[in-house]
């Protein structure tokens, strides 16, 4: 079965200080290896970038917080943009895709872990996929009375639940 790798998110404007304090500093270095796996094994990936709606943000189409991070390298078999959350509601249809191209696993990365990496996984699992995630190839931030660590704990315990596997990336690799 492929298993295609879902990165998503990983874009410039995560580093504006705006957002606060984040966790898990080896995340871009991990999801570098995990893209450098994937092409070394011609497994296929896939980019994803949101292009923000609000005003001001600094993911917004047009400013250099849209960019991809300089670790997003080459180019992938796909590039989806997205407004909301879920990689699965952007533009082209990702599923459609992975359909396509016969794709039964997704290996989920990127940026935030319990927003839009969270919200893919789970929808990924929804559609039938086998999902995996990749929790040390993901960050978040502090929210008002929780820390970014115990969020990404929170969302690998939610999906290994009942939405599928976390992993670490020295097992994906």
């Amino acid at each position: 079965m492929s298993r295609a790798l879902i990165v998503v998110d990983v874009q410039r404007g995560f580093e504006d200080p705006a957002w606060g304090r984040r966790n898990n500093p080896a995340a871009e270095d991990n999801v570098a290896r995990l893209i450098e796996a994937w092409r070394r094994r011609g497994e296929p990936i896939v980019f994803v970038r949101h292009d923000s709606r609000t005003p001001g943000s600094p993911l917004a189409p047009g400013t250099p917080g849209n960019a991809f991070h300089e670790v997003v390298s080459g180019e992938p078999d796909l590039l989806v943009t997205k407004t909301v959350h879920s990689s699965f509601h952007g533009t082209p249809d990702l599923d459609a895709w992975l359909r396509l191209h016969h794709v039964g696993g997704v290996v989920v990365c990127g940026i935030q872990t319990n927003m839009c990496c969270e919200t893919t996984a789970r929808v990924a699992d929804d559609l039938g996929y086998d999902m995996t995630f990749a929790l040390d190839a993901t960050y978040t931030f502090d929210l008002p009375g929780i820390s970014a660590d115990e969020l990404a704990r929170a969302t690998a315990a939610t999906l290994a639940a009942d939405f599928g596997t976390v992993a670490k990336t020295d097992e994906l690799v």
